[in-house]
């Protein structure tokens, strides 16, 4: 029997329990982890260099509930099953994981959870990207087109990926102070609003600073013609802010703790704020920030095994497990597949499988300011 049959073989008895009953979702995950980490294959629930012969594996991931998640239901089972100890991390954006890959050698990462078509583009542009053979992926008939047709239209008509989740990153308020009137008058001006001043806050990354200015200067996100309306909405919004933000976790925190009222904040981690209890409301304003994510295979990794672990991941019945874990939508199209009774209750969560009503970052627009915006947000956050 060939690895690849036993790796199917291994994927497909867990599944069986899972759906049996004989197996919760939390071991299930934990055991898809173990899988693809014993064949050297970072799974969504590991983003971690493996290496051949090593007594640890890395991964590096958005913190709070989800490295919480991840280090309770995959990495300790699988220390516990092997002995090799996994040592987890955080980060705030990804310009900072890109830095970290372009650091590495070829093949000490494999799938990466990229955030946004930009990303896609950057990694494609720096020659990182690969090209999955689709006859391998046969459960990538079940995603929505419109998250497919993107990553093709950067490739040349190929994919290094497959899309895997969606969310958007929206307004959140603490409905104890800023009524739900307020929000649907004030919309992303709620960012720069005088009265708020001190309880403020927002992510320290340049494009949703960037994008959330282009609303609350009346532009288009991906048409921003009028610069200097949009730095000075951006330091506006710096002053009147108690501090930015660089990860879920702190988010989560100051929205929790009560430490801010009103911020820009991604889908998933305000549904769990409020699965915790706490009356955070969210909204999209007109022209927000929508993304998706996806499960990106870099150059030189074993590809017929990525293939095989992608097209597991993409079964209705993993794909669904982690949407619910991870609080965001699955990218399985609703009109082919029964996405049971949470996902829809998701915010982001599109029951017609169309996404008509989320803005996507244009990636040449975006990238194309990347050099010179990032750099002045740079200025800005130093207080110039």
């Amino acid at each position: 029997m060939t690895k690849k049959i036993d790796n199917t073989t291994r994927y497909e008895r867990a599944r069986e329990r899972y759906m049996n009953g004989d197996l919760d979702r939390r071991s299930f995950l934990g055991l898809i982890g173990a899988a693809g980490l014993a064949y050297g294959v970072s799974t969504p629930f590991a983003k971690y260099a493996h290496a051949a012969t090593t007594d640890q594996v890395r991964f590096d991931g958005w913190g709070g509930v989800v490295s919480e998640a991840f280090r309770k239901h995959a990495f300790d089972p699988y220390t516990g099953k092997t002995g090799i100890k996994v040592v987890d991390g955080t980060f705030g954006g990804g310009d900072e994981y890109l830095s970290r890959v372009k650091a590495s050698q070829p093949g000490e990462y494999n799938i990466a959870h990229l955030s946004g078509v930009f990303d896609y583009a950057r990694y494609h542009a720096l020659g990182l990207s690969s090209e999955l053979n689709e006859a391998n992926i046969p459960n990538l008939e079940y995603v929505i087109p419109k998250l497919v047709d993107v990553f093709r239209g950067v490739s040349g008509g190929k994919l290094s990926c497959v899309p895997y989740d969606y969310g958007t990153t929206g307004l959140a308020y603490n409905r104890k102070y800023i009524s739900d009137d307020e929000m649907k008058e004030k919309g992303a001006k709620i960012l720069i609003d005088e009265a708020h001043k001190g309880k403020i806050a927002g992510w320290s990354d340049w494009r949703t600073r960037m994008w959330y200015a282009a609303l609350q200067t009346g532009q288009n996100p991906n048409e921003i013609s009028d610069e200097d309306a949009a730095w000075d909405a951006v330091r506006t919004h710096r002053d009147l802010s108690l501090k930015y933000w660089g990860s879920g976790a702190e988010l989560m925190s100051l929205l929790a703790e009560e430490e801010i009222y009103a911020t820009e904040a991604w889908s998933g981690r305000i549904y769990a704020l409020q699965e915790q209890g706490h009356d955070i409301g969210y909204m999209d304003p007109p022209n927000g920030f929508g993304w998706q994510e996806c499960l990106f295979v870099m150059k030189g990794s074993p590809m017929e095994a990525c293939e095989e672990l992608l097209n597991f991941m993409l079964a209705p019945e993993t794909s669904i497990a982690v949407a619910e874990g991870q609080n965001y939508p699955t990218a399985l199209d609703p009109t082919k597949v029964d996405l049971g009774d949470k996902i829809p209750t998701l915010p982001a969560f599109d029951p017609t499988g169309t996404l008509s009503g989320l803005t996507f970052a244009d990636p040449d627009f975006w990238n194309g300011h990347e050099a010179a915006w990032s750099k002045t947000f740079g200025r800005v956050q130093k207080g110039y």
